[in-house]
């Protein structure tokens, strides 16, 4: 048996390349499917089949593409309604590339339509079966009940469904079985997903939180409370999943800008993507621009942080950033890039148009800082759960992603100094809040795994909550 995982780390995505005897399948493919033919061509197999273990809502698949350009068939779960020709998969099919089956394991929770793949080798028992399955079973968590794939379904309902699917289902495999997922560490389609890839059935049903022992009830509030937040970019991903999106090759190439031309296009709702890392934003940037580096998970917090529909302009350092941009939008669905600043930087300040910097403290400044001067509001821009583990004395926890719609609870006028793990997300927080008058505002170098690592003082879990009640409290007061 061929079978190779490709995991794509800025979206936190893995998919599958698995083939016998000169024939192959294709499970969960990304939108860019030139690695899936040039793998399956060097290995000499032909793709017979295009699997989707359900309707992705965190990325565009590539599913569509990869059949026109193979003659392979799409198979995906009975429940999807999809409108693109297709094979309706139900529990218990079996589909064979040579030696290998795979057979079909309705699996739905994460959503109605989804399905596992139990992988063998008839030719060769020695080797240990393996079972992909989507968005079911990650490693160290289980799929998320409430996105917008489970249209029709409340967050309860498709958690029981969860608790069917991972106890009369996968949990019935041998200990041995080896399991691969569709996502990994950073995905919003779980809440704990570990850093590994791949795992056993006995090591998940010995360490995986959501697979201890519980009655359905129990399951089915764990599943259901404090879930993370629903980036708005989803619901158009998954109804372009749904009809099968076009080619990369037709989404628009940006047209070069002149600094004269990107002023305009702003004052016409463009906003203006800068996608260089936080150190080179922070040395100056265009006034208003939004900072989100092409070093991390770019395109989740693209679509996360962006309108849908809206008109982007993107600051690189060269073309090669501007078509890394161009492709990592469109694999969530973001196909509005109308433009890049020709010549980046250098350009604008050759143009002499008004620039702004961000400053970066390192951690011993900002703690110096946080003791001289009681004005100084430290943020902390991590998901609740990261910060209750740990974090800054004093740091007020509005993750990201909600930081927008949050900005009652901060003072404009007071020095504001953002954190989170690294530097990444809160060199984005801090574009923001300067898009919105804040006049003084650093970004933390390093982040709190600096500040922990230097042995400074920190607040975790008792403490912590309280302050996340007090202030969830004011903004409910407000």
């Amino acid at each position: 048996m061929y079978f190779r995982q490709f995991y794509l780390g800025c979206l936190a995505h893995a998919s599958y390349l698995i083939g016998s005897n000169g024939e192959a399948a294709v499970v969960d493919p990304q939108r860019d499917v030139e690695q899936y033919l040039r793998e399956a061509e060097e290995a000499g197999l032909a793709i017979r089949y295009v699997i989707e273990t359900h309707l992705h809502a965190d990325f565009v698949s590539g599913h569509r593409e990869l059949a026109e350009r193979t003659g392979a068939e799409i198979v995906i779960g009975h429940a999807a309604a999809v409108s693109f020709p297709h094979r309706a998969a139900h529990d218990g099919d079996q589909l064979r590339v040579g030696t290998v089956t795979m057979s079909i394991l309705e699996t739905p929770g994460h959503t109605p339509e989804g399905i596992s793949i139990l992988v063998a080798d008839t030719a060769d028992p020695s080797v240990v079966p393996k079972v992909l399955t989507g968005d079911t079973l990650f490693i160290g968590d289980v799929g998320r009940p409430d996105l917008v794939g489970s249209k029709g379904f409340t967050s309860e309902q498709m958690a029981s469904m969860l608790y069917d699917s991972l106890h009369t289902k996968l949990l019935t495999l041998d200990d041995a079985v080896e399991v691969y997922p569709a996502h990994g560490a950073g995905s919003l389609c779980g809440r704990n997903i570990s850093k590994e890839t791949s795992s056993t059935i006995g090591a998940q049903r010995q360490f995986n939180y959501a697979l201890k022992p519980m009655d359905r009830a129990s399951f089915v509030s764990l599943m259901t409370e404090n879930l993370p937040e629903v980036p708005a970019y989803f619901r158009k991903a998954i109804e372009m999943n749904r009809t099968g999106a076009s080619s990369l090759e037709h989404v628009a190439r940006p047209a070069a800008m002149s600094p004269g031309d990107l002023a305009e296009a702003v004052e016409g709702g463009a906003v203006v993507l800068d996608v260089r890392m936080g150190a080179e934003f922070g040395a100056g940037h265009i006034p208003g621009a939004l900072n989100i580096g092409l070093g991390g998970q770019f395109a989740s917090w693209a679509g996360s942080l962006i309108p849908l529909q809206t008109p982007i302009i993107v600051v690189a350092n060269d073309v090669d950033g501007v078509d890394e941009a161009r492709v990592r939008l469109a694999r969530v669905g973001f196909e509005s890039v109308i433009g890049y600043l020709a010549g980046g930087m250098p350009s604008w300040d050759d143009a002499g148009l008004p620039e702004s910097v961000t400053p970066q403290l390192p951690v011993d400044a900002v703690k110096s800082r946080l003791g001289a001067d009681d004005q100084v509001q430290l943020v902390d821009v991590r998901r609740p759960a990261e910060y209750l583990a740990g974090h800054a004395p004093g740091a007020l926890n509005i993750q990201l992603a909600d930081l927008e719609s949050r900005l009652d609870v901060l003072d404009a006028t007071r020095p504001t100094l953002i954190i989170c793990q690294s530097g990444y997300r809160s060199s984005a927080a801090t574009s923001i809040l300067s898009r919105h008058g804040f006049s003084d505002v650093s970004n933390v170098i390093g982040g709190t795994a600096a500040w922990l690592a230097a042995e400074y003082p920190a607040e975790t879990e008792a403490t912590a909550a309280c302050q996340l009640q007090g202030a969830n409290s004011s903004q409910r007061a407000q």
